[in-house]
């Protein structure tokens, strides 16, 4: 399987070279896929294709299947998922089948973006119907040919079979002639149980691209004749520009021109090299934005924190009458969590190319949200969004950062101002410097039991740094408990926060299953059997909205339970979490061993109900990162600000974790034939949790703030 990179402009090109073949357009805008609008055009006509037809499906003379793909690809494997479900509905041979990237189109596609672990969730029916419609009209075609019912044709391998008159014709053969048939308004789609493709072990499509060192991200792209730049921003957040002397910057070699923007200074140059060492030249003076306000640090946010937690918040939910639910409590359980703030730190640091001209502006680069990078950059010039196109590469990892789309204005500003192609590019110490952080969060948790050890109440309260909510009030054990209430404090900063891997939810279930298992074990329940009690109050005798399938939630907690032997093995000291997020449930069991008398963290367990599962090997792949990448971040994860500024600026002093530190990870799927849901996000939120309650089981210790590393009792201490 092949992919490359290439403008619509290009597809149109070489769909206008083809001689005959099929190809189907389907509109990606239409809410109801059911009623999905499909037209058959010929390769003659296809520049010529309605303007509400905006992605296509190809199938050359040669045999050669294509789909114009919209969506940003970040390593969550959607340039590889997606054509595994258009190829299964069309009996396709996989290996004739290819996936070209789209650029950005918002007039013929819908969410062209990389963003809540929602791309194949919201295409999953779209690509299905595509595939289904062009394999009918392939057999309808191949049936009037033999003059045999079409219902007597079978599929396989883009191959139109007649058993009775032992006859076949490939999908190639066939193409021209299909595209002179009526399109199908209804079509079958395949049960799960007939996928061929879909559930498989497939191999990303650009692996060989990116083993091989193939230029496919942004960092790559290279245009004869532009130029580089590296912007000299400020060193804290909540200052501004005051002045500049750039002569001895400019008198450097290779340097062509320094501008100053809206909040920083930009070198550039004719290469990396010159404008990063020619930066270093700069004399820059910068002044607060608000002279009488102290520069926000990690303290300042801690005892803002503190002080907010005693006091009533904005009310996120209420259920029954908390207040007499804990008067009359025969115990009340407290704790409180905090986390500190986290740089994205994708290993891409953060680049963009522009080049504005007076026709129009190019945006050619790595981003999840390209409308918005074309949106911001046509704020920024004052010109119509239609004039602004945009071009996606692969990107080296985003976590969240690459929603924004700062880099790509930054790219458009310096291009105006120096009248040239150009492309910006960060070192890792702007990235961890100027990056968009998690945002720093803390919680207090209080639960109420009656004398029979049931929970009758229950309380959070969230404060976070420019977080409006800062909780998620639908989730378990919202529903289960009779009398709840959750409220929340926002703490507004000139530090920019933004989505991190899994927002909100990355930390907050790691309080929330700590907490849990404190409860649990106050009780005196085992911590599985105590959720499963509360699963059953949700069904049964739900308080207020449950927002989440209690069904699903038992089911991956039954699973994980069941595959990781738990509480089998007295030797083996075990710790549960489950979660729902992105709309999709994970439970994990973490499991700690005696080695040489001290704790060691050596297996997690973790079950995953996504639904059906598109590309088997991609999902192994997302659920193993997932539990890395929480872990790793929970032990040692911190960036921490003094005077505005961040003090971890490289990976010398932002710790991550290592290889030779992660565990055994097996995973587990759930099977059943419901609709595909999120998995780039969902496994990273319940690790903390079961790793933090698996500790506790092993040494008496419970973990409440994380970087882990630095708690006391922690084994991982002496790492940081």
């Amino acid at each position: 399987m092949k992919t490359t990179s290439t403008s619509r402009r290009d597809f149109l090109k070489v769909a206008a070279t083809v001689s005959g073949g099929l190809w189907l357009g389907f509109n990606w805008q239409t809410a109801d896929a059911n009623a999905l609008p499909l037209t058959a055009l010929d390769a003659a006509g296809l520049a010529d294709a309605p303007h509400n037809f905006n992605s296509f499906i190809s199938i050359g003379t040669d045999g050669l299947i294509t789909i114009f793909s919209p969506n940003p690809e970040v390593g969550q494997g959607i340039k590889t998922a997606f054509p595994m479900v258009v190829a299964d509905e069309l009996d396709a041979d996989w290996a004739r089948v290819r996936v070209e990237q789209a650029p950005l189109d918002t007039k013929r596609f819908e969410r062209q973006a990389a963003g809540g672990s929602q791309s194949l969730r919201h295409s999953w029916t779209r690509l299905r119907q595509a595939g289904a419609t062009a394999r009918q009209m392939l057999v309808e075609t191949a049936a009037a040919r033999w003059n045999v019912p079409a219902s007597e044709c079978t599929t396989d391998k883009a191959v139109v079979f007649h058993k009775a008159s032992n006859r076949k014709v490939s999908y190639g053969e066939l193409a021209t002639d299909a595209a002179k048939r009526p399109v199908p308004t209804n079509v079958t789609l395949k049960t799960p149980k007939q996928f061929t493709i879909i559930g498989k072990n497939m191999p990303n499509v650009d692996n060989k691209e990116i083993l091989t060192g193939k230029p496919i991200y942004g960092i790559d792209f290279y245009r004869e004749g532009m130029l580089f730049a590296m912007v000299q921003r400020p060193p804290a957040f909540g200052l501004k520009l005051k002045s500049v002397d750039a002569a001895a910057a400019k008198a450097m070699p290779g340097v062509t021109d320094i501008v100053t923007l809206k909040n920083g200074v930009a070198v550039v140059g004719k290469n990396t090299w010159a404008v990063k060492k020619a930066r270093e030249k700069l004399k820059v003076e910068w002044e607060k934005i608000n002279p009488d306000a102290p520069l926000d640090s990690t303290e300042g946010f801690d005892r803002q924190f503190k002080e907010l937690l005693d006091k009533p918040g904005t009310v996120r939910r209420k259920d029954g009458d908390p207040d007499a639910a804990f008067a009359s409590a025969a115990r009340i359980i407290k704790a409180e969590y905090q986390c500190p703030m986290l740089a994205h730190s994708p290993l891409e640091p953060m680049n963009f190319f522009a080049h504005v001209r007076p026709d129009g502006v190019e945006l050619v680069g790595s981003t999840q949200t390209p409308e918005r990078a074309r949106n911001d950059v046509a704020k920024l010039l004052g010109v119509a969004p239609e004039t602004v196109s945009v071009n996606m590469t692969r990107m080296g990892g985003g976590f969240g950062r690459r929603l924004q789309a700062d880099f790509a204005v930054e790219a458009a500003e310096v291009s105006s101002l120096v009248k040239a192609p150009v492309k910006v590019i960060w070192t890792r110490e702007d990235d961890m410097n100027g990056g968009s952080y998690r945002p720093a969060c803390r919680y207090r948790f209080e639960a109420a039991l009656d004398k029979d050890n049931n929970l009758i109440g229950y309380k959070l309260r969230g404060v976070g740094v420019n977080v409006a909510n800062s909780t998620r009030e639908d989730n378990f054990p919202a529903g289960a408990v009779p009398n709840l209430l959750i409220d929340s404090h926002d703490v507004k900063s000139p530090v920019t926060t933004w989505a991190w891997r899994a927002p909100i939810t990355n930390f907050l279930a790691f309080a929330e299953q700590a907490f849990l298992d404190e409860v649990a074990a106050a009780a005196g329940k085992d911590p599985i059997q105590f959720r499963l009690d509360l699963f059953a109050k949700a069904k049964s005798s739900p308080t207020g909205a449950v927002k989440y399938e209690v069904d699903r939630m038992e089911a991956v907690t039954r699973l994980v339970a069941e595959k990781s032997n738990w509480g089998k093995n007295p030797s083996v000291k075990q710790g549960f979490s489950v979660y729902f997020s992105h709309n999709s449930y994970v439970a994990q069991v973490a499991e700690v061993v005696q080695k040489n008398g001290k704790p060691v963290l050596q297996k997690i367990h973790a079950a995953a109900d996504c639904g059906v599962v598109v590309s088997r090997s991609g999902a192994l792949q997302q659920m193993k990162g997932g539990v890395v990448d929480g872990l790793g971040h929970a032990l040692y994860g911190k960036l921490t600000l003094k005077d505005g500024a961040a003090e971890q600026r490289n990976f010398d002093a932002f710790r991550l974790i290592r290889m030779n530190e992660v565990p055994d990870v097996e995973v587990y799927f759930v099977e059943n034939e419901k609709d595909p849901s999120g998995l780039g996000e969902p496994a990273l939120p319940p690790t903390g949790a079961a790793v933090a309650n698996a500790m506790f089981k092993a040494t008496g210790t419970r973990l409440y703030n994380q970087p882990f590393a630095e708690q006391p009792g922690s084994p991982w201490k002496q790492n940081m």
